[in-house]
């Protein structure tokens, strides 16, 4: 099972994962031609994906959707709310290539088993993933989401690798220019994780044995790649366990590392 972050940031996101035969995106919220850039620098080809899963309606996340779809035949996974908040973003799709999924329910693509659950945004209805295969390889996807529940610590844990997003730090967010709605909205149970939230989430679970850690989702203007990695390296440090977790920051603007699980 292999994990790729292509972009990651408040300005769009994609992931990709494959197993022994399914090739997936998670979400492609970048133009169809900066997404496709990404996957050839993996030496992947987009008409070989199996689908385009889709966590919620917002365009960082649904930009490039449709015209991936389009170009390249590729299904798209969606649950109906967030279907009906974004068609018109998506632009037409083939009723074919339209596979509507309820959020409670798993999702088979190919060799890859797909678990939707549920996250805590302003969305219409938005989830997260869990991906795995027979292998018993487990990447969970955690973005977009104003708390962390129990119900998602019991559906990520046993995770070889998460993607968690690290999206603001509270101090720049409350100093910074953003109108005082939108501020009140990041922090929110229904906005965004802090870069502290999120360390705070993954020392939980690192000390059930998570290994491989990607920071993702960071907010342009309210974080910086290194204040968040620190973050959450320090929180690592004072538990003892810096040493056993590999950390990254999904980078903004290209493709993180490839992992290989």
């Amino acid at each position: 099972m292999n994990f790729c972050s292509l972009y990651s940031g408040s300005s769009g996101n994609s992931f990709f994962v494959d197993g022994r035969y399914g090739k997936i995106l998670v979400d492609a919220g970048l133009s169809g031609s900066k997404i496709t850039k990404a996957l050839q620098s993996i030496e992947q080809n987009p008409q070989e994906l199996s689908g385009i899963v889709v966590s919620h309606d917002h365009i960082d996340h649904t930009r490039g959707v449709g015209v991936l779809s389009r170009k390249y035949d590729i299904p798209i996974y969606i649950n109906e709310k967030t279907y009906e908040r974004a068609q018109k973003q998506l632009g037409k799709i083939k009723e074919e290539n339209l596979r509507i999924f309820q959020s409670h329910e798993t999702i088979q693509i190919e060799d890859l088993f797909v678990e939707p659950f549920q996250t805590f945004h302003d969305a219409a209805e938005s989830v997260g993933f869990c991906l795995h295969t027979d292998a018993y390889k487990k990447v969970s996807i955690v973005t977009d989401t104003g708390r962390v529940s129990e119900e998602i610590f019991d559906q990520v844990k046993c995770s070889d690798l998460i993607v968690m997003e690290s999206n603001h730090d509270e101090s720049m967010l409350l100093a910074g220019s953003y109108p005082y709605y939108l501020k009140k909205r990041i922090l929110s149970d229904l906005g965004h994780l802090s870069n502290e939230t999120a360390a705070e989430a993954i020392i939980e679970l690192a000390e059930q044995g998570l290994k491989n850690v990607v920071l993702a989702h960071l907010s342009q203007e309210n974080n910086f790649p290194q204040l968040a990695y620190e973050t959450t390296k320090i929180k690592l440090m004072q538990a003892g366990i810096e040493k056993e977790v590999h950390l990254e920051v999904a980078p903004r603007e290209h493709r993180g590392i490839l992992y290989q699980l």
